[in-house]
């Protein structure tokens, strides 16, 4: 039972005109209310979040110390799971410390700050994502210009730009939703603080804020996916015209991995909104949420490393070492 509710007129802060009140805190539901599924979702999570951000360090380990694994390649990949460890723990640690807590609270100033690195961290994985469809494009359509056109200047800008136009999403996000007065309906239907949840909870006029999101949604998502298909499109394209199998294979092979990734995360984040759009339980739009924003990070390193001799063979060398 909370009674932290902020009055207007006197102490507290007001976000909005009239008689408009500010709550301090929300309820994050999770997944589920039944009291005995709470280890079970713990001991999950916790495992879960302990593979991705393990799978993720030992990829950055290996990049960085393997001398021929600095290449544009696994640059890309080393800030794709430094992105991922980022992205999971916006979220799962919140999650499984309210459950160790047998707590659901999270203040409002808590909650717009993971609101906040949500949308930055996800952006990046987007962004990211495209940019390694576009590496993989010159690699494969323009094999002798390759290292050239992805100089170590361009790279750093690729990853610079996307680091700049999430965080300004994400600031563009924010503010939009300060200004929005929660008055009522303290409880969010999620194991984290996502944003359309935070917009469909206020209690003020959100016509500007859906207008933003949907428009930022199709133009800093729909880009960059744009550009994805674009590049595999021109991928397929120069594979077929190879004429030896084994030329297919080899070039196919070095997209391989890139191409999984990226299904998994467009697939699984299509899923979310298509399932909250079909069904109204909390239940399921916070499972579906999970897919993407804690099991494509942690399958991430798995793909990458099984399906890469290069990444494999230093991987497992690095393993050795870390065992001895």
């Amino acid at each position: 039972m909370m009674s932290s509710v902020l009055f207007p007129g006197g102490q507290g802060n007001l976000m909005g005109p009239g008689n408009d009140t500010q709550i301090s805190e929300f309820l994050l539901l999770g997944f589920s209310e039944r009291p005995e599924l709470q280890p079970v979702i713990f001991g999950l999570f916790l495992s879960m979040y302990l593979i991705t951000v393990l799978g993720n360090l030992l990829i950055i380990l290996v990049v960085s110390s393997a001398s021929h694994l600095h290449t544009p390649m696994y640059f890309f990949l080393a800030n794709l799971s430094f992105v991922d460890i980022c992205f999971t723990s916006t979220t799962v640690p919140k999650m499984l410390w309210n459950i160790q807590t047998q707590s659901k609270v999270i203040t409002y100033e808590d909650c717009i700050t993971q609101m906040n690195f949500f949308i930055i961290f996800s952006g990046l994985d987007i962004y990211l994502l495209a940019v390694m469809a576009y590496d993989r494009f010159v690699a494969i359509c323009h094999p002798l210009h390759y290292m050239v056109i992805m100089n170590p200047r361009l790279c750093g800008r690729l990853v610079l730009v996307s680091w700049v136009t999430s965080v300004l999403h994400s600031l563009l996000q924010t503010s939009m939703v300060l200004r929005l007065s929660f008055c009522t309906g303290m409880e969010i239907p999620h194991f984290f603080c996502e944003l359309n949840q935070m917009i469909q909870l206020a209690c003020s006029d959100t016509f500007l804020n859906n207008l933003v999101m949907y428009f930022a949604a199709m133009l800093l998502a729909g880009g960059p996916l744009a550009g994805i298909l674009y590049s595999y499109s021109k991928i397929v394209s120069t594979i077929i015209r190879i004429s030896s199998a084994k030329g297919k294979y080899k070039a196919f092979s070095t997209c391989a991995s890139h191409l999984l990734v990226v299904s998994l995360f467009f697939c699984t984040s299509l899923g979310v909104y298509l399932s909250s759009a079909a069904t109204q339980s909390s239940q399921s739009s916070a499972v579906a949420s999970a897919m993407y924003t804690v099991v494509t990070p942690m399958v991430n390193p798995f793909i990458y490393s099984l399906r890469n001799k290069d990444l494999n063979l230093a991987l497992k060398r690095i393993i050795g070492v870390l065992l001895m």
